[in-house]
């Protein structure tokens, strides 16, 4: 099968960009719209990819390059038409502890070893599944990385003098009080100003990118009165007016296992954040994004950014919104966007080096109240259930106290218990009337009721709904293991048994040697596709007997008593 053929028939792994002028439309007016939101949405990123990237431990340089790379490849390659790529606030966190455990070498293989989970995730499907990563854990984390974003900023932003800071929560707050006798009233007033700039063109002038201005106006101030500020410049030298060389890290073993608990992390973090803002960019415009192509290319771009001496990257809501806001038609805005930082960084990179530090703080703490949708959190804590506040605040403190690896995965297998848990409550093995006559019997909610056929008495009927997983397996073995009066024939309906898994068939299988043994005659009917396929495959038909599965409980019944006039005809012959 040739390349072109096989795009064809995978038509989800086809790049969104591929499609200009075939999928959707595609004009000279678009053209000058997508340039237009382009250059809109890379000013806005501008001050953004800085600011997370220094609150991570790197240098602003790094984080344009991470925009400029990542955020070209993503937009190229993408299964979106409208996200933007770059720095997000989700990696700050875990960017930080990165490097201050392995360095920036480490990050970089961290985030070449992530790029490559996320195309195979991509290759293998897994887009669809991520989405479904429960809503507790996603606002858990995100709500403790806020916090956590903000208190990294506390020490530019008050102007502490403070050599080093400590990634630990608690230790980071202690040298705050400590230190807090040495606050800058200058800078801390830069700071408010900036973040009253911000507020106030948010509220009154929405349409202006509200952290492109007041990061501005804090530097004109700066610069005109000449105000002892810490900038970029005075802590991290001049940015360069040039791209760095491709540069390959040394892939040694040690290092490999040490940073692969946070490249899974820093994945997952990346899929489940682009995918959300792709969500998002499809109920503002009514389009459908390809998931599985969205995390083959956010693989790529940060395979692109860390070759580069980014960091990591992935799907920026915010970025994105703004991006359909100013008009975007294509991807081509998303890779205009890249260039505008690209030309920033070749013609216009000394500007940078007089930006106040305190400016990026008041950003950064901006973007830290809106990540942290405390609405949200709050809400999931008074109006959900005990189980999801459980998950929702054992995720948070994990972020916050112990580790954002170690938050997403006990999140992750939190929720899935408890989902286990939901599905056995709803799962139900339900008993027939030994009695002969008619009964009616009910659904879960005593809705859709059916009637039993006529059935004698030593015949049981029993019809399992739900899923029959390894959580109902043990509801079935003390259900049915536990019977006073022995029938001598089981019928077992399964037409509310979308699924089976291993432990279901092993389960079966332990009845069926229980009903051999007692003499009982065991018949399935109703059974739906799946499971009779897994059925068959593990070979638990050919045990039963094809003979014994029947389409009807009509059918079951009527084999029941043929097989008891059977085995009455054999027992007078013995005698």
């Amino acid at each position: 099968m040739n390349l072109n053929s096989f795009l064809k028939e995978k038509g989800e792994f086809v790049p969104r960009t591929f499609e200009i002028g075939k999928a959707f439309p595609y004009s000279r007016e678009n053209l000058v719209k997508d340039l237009i939101a382009g250059l809109t949405v890379g000013i806005v990123a501008l001050p953004l990819a800085m600011a997370f990237s220094i609150a991570a431990g790197g240098s602003p340089a790094q984080g344009l390059y991470t925009a400029i790379f990542a955020g070209f490849f993503i937009s190229l390659l993408g299964g979106s038409r409208y996200q933007i790529a770059g720095p997000t606030g989700a990696f700050v966190v875990i960017i930080y502890g990165v490097i201050s455990r392995q360095g920036m070498e480490g990050l970089i293989v961290a985030t070449l070893l992530a790029g490559l989970m996320l195309i195979v995730m991509g290759l293998s499907g897994l887009g669809r599944l991520i989405k479904f990563i429960p809503y507790p854990v996603t606002t858990g984390f995100t709500t403790g990385i806020a916090l956590l974003i903000f208190s990294q900023q506390v020490k530019d932003f008050l102007g502490l003098s403070i050599e080093k800071v400590s990634p630990e929560f608690f230790e980071k707050w202690v040298q705050y009080i400590e230190n807090i006798g040495s606050f800058n009233p200058l800078t801390l007033t830069v700071g408010m100003g900036t973040i009253l700039i911000i507020v106030g063109i948010r509220r009154f002038f929405p349409r202006i990118p509200a952290s492109v201005v007041g990061v501005t106006i804090a530097t004109l101030v700066c610069v005109i009165f000449r105000l002892p500020v810490e900038t970029i410049g005075s802590r991290f030298g001049a940015i360069p007016a040039s791209l760095p060389l491709p540069h390959i890290p040394s892939f040694q073993w040690a290092t490999l296992r040490a940073v692969f608990p946070d490249a899974v992390t820093i994945a997952l973090l990346a899929a489940i954040e682009s995918l959300l803002s792709a969500v998002v960019a499809d109920g503002m415009t009514g389009d459908r994004h390809k998931a599985n192509m969205e995390l083959v290319a956010q693989g790529v771009g940060n395979i692109a950014s860390a070759l580069f001496g980014g960091i990591p990257a992935t799907g920026a809501i915010a970025r994105t919104a703004t991006n359909i806001k100013s008009g975007a038609q294509s991807p081509i805005a998303g890779m205009v966007h890249a260039l505008t930082l690209l030309l920033f960084v070749l013609f216009l990179a000394p500007l940078a080096s007089v930006i106040p530090l305190v400016s990026l703080s008041a950003v950064l703490m901006v973007v830290a109240w809106d990540m942290s949708e405390l609405h949200r959190f709050v809400s999931i804590i008074r109006k959900s259930p005990r189980s999801d506040m459980i998950v929702l605040l054992t995720t948070f403190a994990l972020t916050v106290l112990i580790d954002l690896t170690v938050a997403v995965e006990v999140g992750v297998v939190l929720a899935a218990f408890l989902f286990l848990r939901r599905m056995v409550e709803t799962a139900e093995i339900r008993p027939g009337s030994p009695d002969i006559g008619s009964e009616l019997v009910y659904g879960p909610n005593n809705e859709h009721p059916h009637e039993l056929p006529r059935h004698a008495k030593d015949i049981e009927i029993y019809e399992i709904t739900g899923p029959f997983f390894f959580g109902v397996a043990d509801i079935l073995q003390d259900t049915l293991m536990t019977l006073e009066k022995k029938p001598r024939v089981f019928i077992l309906q399964l037409a509310q048994v979308p699924a089976i898994d291993s432990t279901g068939i092993a389960a079966l299988e332990s009845f069926l040697r229980y009903c051999k043994k007692h003499h009982i005659s065991l018949l399935l009917c109703e059974i739906r596709e799946q499971p009779r396929r897994a059925l068959e495959k593990a070979g638990f038909i050919q045990e039963l007997g094809e003979e014994y599965l029947c389409s009807t409980l009509d059918e079951a019944l009527k084999k029941a008593e043929a097989q008891k006039k059977t085995r009455r005809h054999k027992l007078g012959t013995l005698r």
